[in-house]
């Protein structure tokens, strides 16, 4: 990725961080700010080790990624048969207060927002109302050029060849003057996904429909799209309707267009040339049913081990959503899910789940194919050059059982 400008990891982890489980690197950055103490907390009763990796080294490490100057905060958990094992944070939660980061808060998740998205879709495919296999014009006739050719599937999996809109500067910013355009007005902006994706569709696609694979935001928000032409709801309603509420998952929301945060959590914060400027209120109308979401990372286990278990899918959809393409990029990608078998140097695989971003905020859900094992970390990136190998440390931590192990 060729960013152009300071803290680029802000502005751009939307559309990256759900490419790569690793945080794309940024320009370097002044020092985050100072951070309290780390704090980890194991499951009363949890053993010292946990399936091979000191928590005393994962508690390091969370805290050598604030201490890096990669972050201003950070957090993890690892759930084992529905159970937390072990959880810890480091960092501060607001500026300038000293305030310990609530290991349980709420964080944006950026692009695992994307397999919320999928799974919907994959429901609404098991109840016979969409066909993977059909073009995008049977559901949404005239809104792509090429959706007579465009399938489901190549919306769900990235081999559409869709122009990804936000790599367009009135979306995210690509240099200075626009981040502060951004900081002062556009982040209260709310976004018709409908306008995004006609802008996208006036550029070229990158490829012929099903003829490569390259990550593209627009996808999704025509997934989205599609959903509520089906169902008569909204992607963020028939999200919380089929998954939110019967799995309990209090911490997670899917907002439209509501700036807000919801419940305990950090603050994120952007570097202008000024100094910081707190961005954690934004509207997330601009990432959509691709990337608008709020959870926990207790949530986002429990989340992960149902839809891996087939709590959310009959087995001939969890299967189709497991049908891989090779990106290039280390990964494989399914229906709106990801498969890791070692990139960048992380030892461990394979591992399904996904990563994502939103100016600054990057979180990581990666687990076992059974739904057994969940590792989670969400990162408050501040922006330094060494950011994707700190980050892929923590995330090895996290989701490895050590160096060359199984997760």
């Amino acid at each position: 990725m060729n960013d152009r400008s300071p803290n680029s990891m802000s502005r751009r982890a939307a559309t990256r961080a759900g490419v790569l489980m690793l945080a794309p690197q940024a320009p370097a950055a002044s020092a985050a700010p100072a951070a309290p103490a780390a704090s980890a907390t194991p499951t009363t009763g949890a053993p010292a080790r946990v399936t091979g990796v000191d928590p005393a080294e994962r508690l390091r490490v969370l805290r050598t990624v604030v201490d890096s100057g990669a972050a201003t905060w950070d957090m993890a958990r690892i759930v084992e048969g529905g159970r937390t094992v072990w959880k810890g944070a480091a960092g501060t939660a607001v500026r300038g207060t000293g305030r310990q980061v609530d290991p349980d808060g709420r964080f944006r998740i950026g692009s695992i927002t994307k397999t919320f998205t999928a799974t919907v879709v994959l429901q609404l495919v098991g109840e016979g109302r969409i066909t993977l296999d059909e073009p995008v014009e049977t559901y949404l006739p005239g809104v792509l050029p090429d959706g007579d050719r465009i399938t489901v599937r190549q919306l769900l999996n990235h081999t559409s060849g869709l122009y990804d809109y936000t790599d367009d500067p009135r979306y995210v910013p690509v240099d200075d003057a626009g981040l502060a355009r951004w900081v002062r007005t556009d982040r209260w902006r709310t976004y018709s996904a409908a306008t995004m994706v006609a802008e996208a569709s006036e550029r070229a696609p990158h490829f012929p429909p099903g003829q490569g694979w390259r990550y593209s935001n627009t996808n999704y928000l025509v997934a989205g799209m599609l959903v509520q032409r089906v169902t008569g709801r909204t992607w963020n309603q028939e999200v919380e309707r089929r998954i939110v509420h019967p799995l309990r998952l209090r911490d997670t929301s899917m907002p439209s267009a509501s700036p807000l945060i919801r419940g305990p959590h950090a603050r994120n914060y952007t570097r202008l040339p000024s100094g910081p400027v707190d961005t954690t209120e934004l509207n997330p109308s601009v990432a959509g049913a691709g990337g608008a979401g709020v959870s926990s990372t207790a949530d986002l286990a429990r989340f992960h081990s149902a839809l891996f278990r087939g709590t959310l899918l009959r087995p001939a959809e969890l299967t189709e959503m497991k049908r891989t393409v090779p990106t290039g990029l280390g990964v494989r990608y399914g229906l709106g899910i990801q498969r890791l078998d070692s990139l960048d140097g992380l030892g461990c695989g394979p591992l399904w789940g996904h990563a994502g971003g939103i100016h600054g905020s990057a979180a990581y859900l990666f687990g076992d194919a059974d739904g057994h094992r969940q590792g989670v970390t969400a990162v408050s990136l501040y922006g330094r050059a060494d950011t994707n190998a700190i980050v892929t440390r923590l995330n090895e931590a996290v989701a490895c059982t050590g160096k060359g192990g199984a997760a």
